[in-house]
């Protein structure tokens, strides 16, 4: 297997660095449970808004832990290309697929640049997995678009000096305002990193009317101007420029998948909508990516990639759905502040909330949570289903 990486590693890339217990599984199932268990482990979220907040636990799951890491991506993403290396893969730093090498319509292999020494070179592959990130100029190439209707995120981060950078809890700011109280769009984050700093953060979502016009340093550096005392970071001195970028979210991207190749990760939209987690389904499609894979090799027969998108769809379908109705409520920030005055007075509320938005519903133990979920779902089925009589009615 050869990967290519069009960055030389370690490299940076724009992210929260929050591993929530759904990514700690991928982790561990991938056996780097040991290394990551010395980063720096938390253990729920505490929600802030409205001058409250709450402390929230994940919850206990017949399949995920209920606990977090928080790892900089710098570190974790090297950790992962080791262990794939260790476990037999070629690995090419600083070398960018750049053009599909098309025969007759079928997808032969890829042009790749040798950004070091400018060379250009033709590798040929029987199957290619496009995992390029969310701007995924090689999905493009092959035809894939993004589905305007769905949401996308905009997102902004960068780090400060905190004496609590090994708190084990991670902080949402579910009501943003500026130094003069006026109300903000979308919700700012903390992460602590455990070594001496804190990962700062904000984002917002497509749905908000004005999603366009919004200055993000701006965004990023009100929040930070307006963080709680206890935190004692200063504000004029993060500890590097805010780095961002734009999310597409709720498996927005289409096609996923061709006669030989899959698409993946952040690059197929694969990023939930409810809190703009994307590491952990780019860990769960990858893996249904190497099955699949794995799978065409053995008996020669590519058609087992076919049933990729049956896979997502089994897996995702139903709760992006509910997610994008979500994203549509909260786009409207007196609906948002509304709901989070509420949430905020009851703790079994936030407690459901966190489990549906962390995609942590249990079928083992249901509970109110999936009960909720599973109504959402056939809400949504119904009007999906009565969509098309209505149009017929016009």
């Amino acid at each position: 297997m050869l990967v290519v990486e069009r960055k030389q590693f370690p490299r940076d890339k724009t992210c929260g660095d929050g591993l929530t217990p759904r990514a700690v599984k991928s982790l561990n199932d991938m056996g780097l449970g040991q290394q990551i268990s010395s980063y720096h482990r938390y253990y729920g979220l505490r929600a802030v808004a409205h001058n409250r907040s709450l402390e929230l636990q994940w919850p206990q799951h017949s399949v995920f832990p209920n606990y977090g890491y928080v790892v900089r991506r710098r570190e974790l993403d090297q950790m992962v290309i080791d262990h794939a290396v260790a476990a037999g893969a070629e690995l090419r730093l600083n070398t960018e697929a750049t053009h599909p090498i098309l025969e007759n319509h079928l997808l032969n292999g890829a042009e790749v640049l040798n950004k070091t020494t400018g060379r250009t070179e033709a590798v040929l592959a029987r199957y290619l997995a496009v995992a390029d990130g969310a701007n995924s100029r090689f999905g493009r190439a092959l035809g894939t678009t993004r589905d305007r209707s769905y949401p996308q995120g905009m997102a902004i981060r960068t780090y400060f000096e905190s004496p609590l950078h090994d708190t084990p809890w991670i902080e949402s700011s579910l009501n943003l305002h500026d130094r003069s109280g006026n109300s903000l769009p979308g919700y700012g984050w903390i992460f602590p990193v455990g070594d001496g700093t804190v990962n700062v953060g904000a984002g917002l979502l497509s749905t908000y009317r004005y999603y366009n016009s919004v200055n993000t340093s701006h965004l990023i550096g009100e929040f930070a101007a307006t963080l709680p005392s206890y935190w004692k970071i200063n504000p004029q001195k993060p500890l590097m420029a805010p780095v961002g970028g734009r999310l597409p979210m709720a498996g927005s991207v289409f096609p996923k998948a061709g006669t030989n190749h899959i698409v993946v990760g952040d690059a197929a939209g694969s990023v939930n909508p409810f809190n703009g987690e994307g590491i952990d389904y780019a860990y769960e499609t990858g893996k249904m990516a190497a099955e699949l894979v794995a799978e065409a090799i053995a008996t020669n027969n590519s058609n087992a990639l076919a049933r990729y998108p049956k896979l997502l769809e089994e897996h995702y379908g139903a709760y992006f759905r509910v997610a994008r109705l979500f994203t549509h409520l909260i786009g409207r920030p007196a609906l948002l502040r509304m709901l989070t005055q509420a949430g905020m007075r009851s703790r079994p509320t936030m407690e459901l909330a966190l489990r549906i938005m962390a995609n942590l519903m249990d079928s083992e133990n249901p509970g109110t949570a999936k009960r909720i979920y599973s109504v959402a779902t056939k809400l949504i089925a119904a009007t999906s289903r009565l969509k098309p009589a209505e149009a017929a009615g016009k």
